[in-house]
């Protein structure tokens, strides 16, 4: 409450009261991926207040995002005596932050809240939790100077070996199938200008890791999409036949490779461009590591290849563009194809036509989302924020509200299925009463996707825990006071979409997706299952 108070007059520091403190903090985690600035979240109430943030933040985690959580906690005189809403918050914490701390003394809170800053900031950025004991915030002390603000100064990032620099220009320079895999480092930096100087030098295609889609804007002739087991088919081909890979600003994990060598060619010799040591070499043998940030060794590597004439690449990227046109126009005829009920193609197809050149993207977990995160169109980066490796859904509501804020004069569409929306629509009261004007679009089958068709096509149909029922979510939106839109017709998306993008208000768009388009993304993990495999 003192905290509150404080904030009452606080006229720099504008206080959004949200209705949970897990969609807070996917909130305060998308404002900061979107904005290039820590995200802060107050959980006020120990115990369950800061037990509600472990979700948000295990997901703040897995994104390297920048999130500073202050959670309330017990009075210190109260530990360990199994007090009301005691819970070990220290403990808690620890495995999903980059730090945890708990105050001791009230006159070191400045001290605290500045080095918390300062943690979740640097890279690798990270969230951080400040837990906060009752009996400091009730107490009156006198501030001194603060020798060392947040946010003041500049510092330096690492730019790479020189040494190693110029050898990757060579391994490169000389390539006949150069390929350049880009991931958060080139994205979160905001670096698509340095990359793809790098990338014309070389005419080198460049594919993406899952939920970095938008590293580049999508209408470059180089830009291949995402790429691995959750990618685009032209681009994963690419993975697998090029013999010198850059992998830059990404650790070829998971999403990206599912670490298999069935996604990523045995033969090529990889270059690995990371600012954290660790991930270099981690999940596949590299050819060169460079310790340093994705931009600043992009930029070292343009100014090695200097002169580079790239004639060996020409057939190699001459081709890949004959693909990558070829995939573009398969995917306008089927969704050309329409028909009811909707079906996905047709759904990503009307989405692509009706959506501004500025939309930025939220998207959950869930079959439908995966495959609209290579069909929707990143034209201005930032633009896509996802759950990433913590594939988590119930996401995308709340970090499209944080999105908005960050950016309030771009376009935010936040794509979900029924049951995502169903846990997070809560904080539509929030986007109401704040004047967040997002445009949530649900993608709804009644179902939770992914499980039932993982029991369609590996448990005989044996369906359990699969059907969502769900309210008309468009009526829920107007009783919120929001704008609500119902799609039935793929004839009607269009329409609806481009309504609820200029009504002025928040607004769900609820679209009736046919509930058999279901699709298996995990088939690996059900080879057991498999008996066309037998």
């Amino acid at each position: 409450m003192e905290i509150f108070d404080a904030l009452y007059d606080a006229r720099d520091i504008r206080f959004i009261g949200v209705r949970d403190e897990r969609t807070g903090t996917h909130m305060a985690d998308a404002y900061a991926r979107a904005s290039g600035r820590a995200g802060v979240i107050i959980a006020g109430q120990n115990g369950p207040g800061a037990t509600n943030l472990v979700t948000g933040l295990a997901q703040a985690y897995a994104a390297f995002s920048p999130v500073v959580a202050l959670a309330g906690s017990l009075s210190t005189g109260h530990i360990y005596r199994d007090a009301f809403q005691e819970v070990d918050q220290q403990a808690l914490f620890r495995p999903i932050t980059k730090k945890t701390w708990t105050a001791t003394q009230a006159v070191r809170l400045p001290e605290m809240v500045r080095e918390a800053f300062r943690t979740a900031l640097t890279p690798r950025c990270g969230p951080v939790a400040l837990n906060l004991p009752r009996d400091l915030l009730a107490e009156t002390v006198e501030i001194g100077e603060i020798l060392a603000p947040a946010g003041r100064g500049t510092m330096g990032r690492p730019a790479g070996d020189w040494e190693l620099v110029e050898r990757a220009a060579r391994l490169l320079g000389g390539a006949k199938r150069p390929l350049i895999i880009a991931g958060g480092g080139i994205k979160n930096g905001r670096y698509h200008s340095e990359l793809l100087a790098l990338a014309e030098v070389l005419q080198a295609p460049v594919a993406l890791s899952p939920g970095h889609g938008d590293a580049l804007p999508c209408a470059h002739r180089l830009y291949a999409g995402q790429v691995g087991p959750r990618g685009n088919v032209v681009a994963s081909n690419l993975a697998r036949e090029a013999d010198v890979i850059l992998a830059i600003g990404t650790r070829l994990g998971f999403n990206t490779t599912f670490y298999s060598w069935d996604n990523l060619s045995r033969s090529a010799k990889i270059i690995q461009v990371d600012v954290e040591p660790t991930a270099l070499g981690r999940f596949f043998p590299i050819e060169l590591g460079i310790e340093g940030d994705a931009g600043r060794v992009a930029v070292a590597l343009t100014r090695a290849l200097s002169g580079h004439k790239a004639s060996d690449a020409i057939e190699w990227t001459k081709a890949f563009a004959a693909k990558r046109a070829a995939l573009l126009a398969e995917r306008d005829s089927q969704a050309a194809k329409g028909g009811n009920p909707i079906q996905p193609a047709a759904l990503f197809g009307a989405l692509r036509a009706a959506l501004p050149e500025d939309t930025m993207f939220t998207v959950d977990a869930g079959t439908l989302c995966l495959q609209a995160t290579d069909q929707m169109l990143y034209r201005q980066p930032p633009a896509l924020f996802s759950p990433l490796d913590f594939g988590l859904v119930g996401f995308s509501y709340a970090a499209g509200l944080g999105v908005k804020l960050a950016c309030p004069e771009r376009t935010v569409v936040s794509l979900m299925g029924d049951g995502g929306f169903g846990m997070t629509l809560g904080e539509m009261g929030t986007a109401v009463s704040n004047g967040i004007n997002t445009v949530c679009i649900v993608l709804n089958n009644g179902c939770w996707g992914a499980e039932k068709a993982y029991q369609k096509d590996f448990f005989g149909e044996r369906y359990i825990g699969a059907d969502v029922p769900n309210p008309p979510y468009d009526k829920v939106a107007e009783l919120y006071g929001a704008k609500g839109y119902r799609v039935e017709r793929v004839e009607q998306i269009g329409t609806a979409v481009r309504a609820a993008v200029e009504c002025g208000k928040p607004a769900v768009v609820d679209i009736q997706v046919d509930p058999a388009a279901l699709y298996s993304f995990r088939r690996d993990s059900f080879k057991h299952r498999d008996k066309s495999a037998k």
